[in-house]
């Protein structure tokens, strides 16, 4: 029995360090890694059904927590769906996959909005995505999809109890969260180290040119991790279930200290990203507003227009919410002067009945123009008139110190896949009182964030490097790397910077490493794929789920924005193939000068390449352009990332629905003395 539990850890092990080698967000971004991430992600469904002996046309697989599991289905009753726990497999992902009939989901709602749910967002419309990305809400957790879909494979051979933990033989809470190979080092000494051992850094992929070490430019989308923090999630594994609540309850104080939270004032809760956590507080703050709040009237939530969808569709489909938005400037700053007018005209002067800002939302960094408001400045003002304020911190946690008791801040989301921890888990953070008491979806929800121990261990392994480097290393290296990365930008020709791209200006302290532009004659699309092809650069193009800040930037006439809505609904690949958007490049700790200079080099050489009339007619208008005819690099791209999946799954490519051998259901290859420990046999009928 201990052989086959060492044997199958191992191939489970072995699986996902090499998943996380080619780690990236899923169904977004061009380079090498995205496109092998949403080859994994999309083959963890596969590997699900086929191990329920379901065929992929009739049947589909939403991955989520369990919170989220419960909710979709009550959203989709009757024809009560097979959920598959992460749990019952021995291993504590907070995983479950959600096995539907696929029209089930045609027309149910999701009980989550924000990224990844929709296509296009408007000022009063929003065009969704199509099943089952649209219950997906927020970045979906790849790897432990990944582990889950392999896992499941694994028990197949070894027996349910697989990866059950052996006595004795874990580390310590301790030990997984603050023990690693490079405990003598802190500050710049530390990061010089922690990049080199950054996972799947520099490996090679296939471009024009033979193959080119992979540069991945699209760290707002997601981080890759350092095998300190893979550790970590694997040493978790093996914990014994009588010291998990031990690990997290340590985490929690990780997080209440690095976000400058003490524990006597605010309450920290585990979710799965940011989107979940803002869902959670849109349902705390302004669904079901605590009584001790002294709160009356009808809600109003006050945000910009530089909000992220995470952070703008939750607020404005809270049932009796109304949204209103303050402008920024061309830079991404909020106008602090129309926030305070707009607080004292609806709680002071209180000029629209009884509406009332209870909420002003705000973004703590734009993933667009990487701007960083004044939040201490926007709590002085919200706090005079009353309102409560509330950050999305998912693009400032990694890469700035953040003291939330300090700036007086009542609420704060974030997420561990853009702080080096691809794990699954996030945070939200909300003073004490706000709470409705006894509120038993909330409860739920602290329940279903807590049983993702791997990834509540990640993330404290992640905050553990960080604190040790010190986040004032961080920004300063950040700032040098932007300098370099604005001078050299700007130098390209026909290349148009968006934001603060002066390396000069004051404002660039206020600032990250997130950086939008266009080239004049060639569309966002094709200069994203080129990068990819030519030089083996990752980035994101596109409206980077912010679009109402990027068609504002962009100058999108609303007619201009009312065809797309229209032609997304009724010709969707003829649209998005053609929709208007940027080019967006983002630095993280393992980027240095050298993939600055690689990156513009790159792209002088695409901007030089002479363009057919149409692209630069499309380029002008900021369209996207038409694929285009397949060529050999993107060919070998899709064999390369079809070879990273096989070796991942340690299968062959998956073929045909019809043609796959599959078991008829998950009872045949389970023991049937361990069918009991399946809290719902995945053997009926659906």
């Amino acid at each position: 029995m201990d052989n086959d539990r060492e044997a199958a850890f191992s191939e489970l092990e072995a699986s996902v360090g090499l998943a996380l080698e080619t780690y990236a967000n899923v169904h977004r971004g061009t380079g090498y890694n995205s496109m092998a991430s949403t080859l994994l992600y999309e083959r963890a469904r596969d590997l699900v059904l086929r191990a329920c002996g379901l065929d992929g046309r009739r049947y589909t697989v939403v991955f989520c927590t369990p919170a989220r599991a419960a909710a979709l289905e009550a959203a989709i009753l009757p024809g009560r769906p097979v959920v598959l726990s992460s749990r019952d497999l021995g291993l504590p992902l907070g995983l479950r996959a959600v096995i539907v009939r696929s029209r089930a989901l045609r027309k149910a709602a999701p009980p989550e909005t924000g990224g990844g749910t929709v296509r296009m967002v408007s000022r009063r419309s929003v065009v969704r995505e199509a099943a089952p990305d649209r219950f997906e809400a927020g970045t979906p957790s790849v790897i432990n999809a990944v582990a889950f879909a392999r896992a499941l494979e694994l028990v197949r051979r070894f027996g349910i109890r697989a990866f059950a933990p052996g006595p004795g033989e874990a580390a310590t809470p301790l030990q997984i969260l603050h023990g690693d190979d490079l405990g003598e080092f802190s500050g710049r000494e530390l990061l010089r180290r922690l990049r080199r051992t950054t996972i799947g850094l520099h490996r090679p992929v296939p471009t024009d040119g033979g193959f080119s070490p992979y540069l991945h430019a699209d760290n707002a989308a997601s981080t890759p991790t350092f095998q300190a923090v893979w550790n970590a999630a694997r040493q978790t594994w093996r914990l014994p279930e009588d010291r998990r609540a031990e690990l997290v309850s340590a985490v929690r104080g990780q997080c209440a200290g690095f976000f400058g939270a003490p524990a006597d004032l605010y309450e920290v809760i585990f979710t799965s990203n940011t989107t979940e956590a803002v869902n959670i507080a849109a349902d705390a703050l302004v669904r079901k507003p605590a009584p001790a709040q002294g709160f009356e009237g009808e809600t109003v939530v006050l945000d910009t227009l530089a909000e992220h969808n995470s952070n703008e569709l939750p607020w404005r489909f809270a049932e009796g919410v109304t949204v209103i938005r303050t402008p920024v400037d061309d830079e991404g700053f909020p106008d602090l002067k129309e926030m305070e007018r707009l607080l004292q005209e609806y709680n002071g002067d209180r000029a629209h009945g009884r509406k009332r800002i209870r909420v002003v939302a705000v973004s703590g960094a734009s993933n667009v123009l990487g701007a960083c408001p004044d939040l201490a400045g926007i709590a002085r003002i919200a706090h005079r008139h009353r309102a409560l304020v509330f950050v999305d911190a998912a693009q400032l946690a990694g890469h700035r110190a953040i003291r939330m008791a300090a700036d007086d801040l009542d609420g704060l989301a974030f997420s561990g896949h853009k702080m080096y921890a691809p794990f699954g888990a996030g945070g939200l953070i909300l003073r004490k009182g706000l709470w409705p008491a006894g509120d038993a979806a909330l409860e739920a929800a602290r329940e279903s964030g807590e049983e993702n121990v791997t990834g509540i261990a990640a993330l404290g392994k992640a905050i553990d490097l960080l604190e040790r480097i010190g986040m004032d290393v961080v920004r300063d290296e950040e700032m040098r790397l932007t300098r370099t990365a604005l001078k050299e930008l700007s130098a390209v020709p026909g290349l148009r910077l968006y934001g603060v791209s002066d390396p000069g200006s004051p404002r660039l302290a206020r600032r990250l490493g997130v950086i939008s532009f266009e080239l004049e004659n060639v569309p966002h699309n094709l200069a994203a794929m080129e990068l990819a092809e030519t030089a083996g650069i990752g980035v994101r193009t596109g409206c980077f789920c912010a679009h109402l800040l990027v068609k504002r930037l962009m100058r999108i006439h609303p007619a201009r924005e009312v065809l797309a809505d229209l032609g997304l609904k009724l010709f969707p690949g003829i649209t998005k193939s053609l929709l208007p958007g940027l080019i967006r490049v983002s630095f993280g700790l393992a980027n240095d000068e050298a993939d600055v200079l690689r990156l513009s080099l790159a792209l002088e050489k695409i901007a030089a390449r002479r363009r057919p009339l149409v692209a630069r007619l499309l380029a002008r208008t900021h369209n996207a352009a038409p694929a285009g005819p397949d060529t050999g690099t993107r060919r070998r791209l899709r064999e390369a990332v079809e070879r990273e999946a096989s070796s991942v799954y340690g299968t062959a490519p998956a073929g045909p629905a019809e043609d796959r051998q599959r078991p008829s259901a998950l009872s045949d290859w389970v023991p049937s003395r361990d069918m009991a420990l399946w809290r719902r046999p995945c053997c009926r009928k659906l």
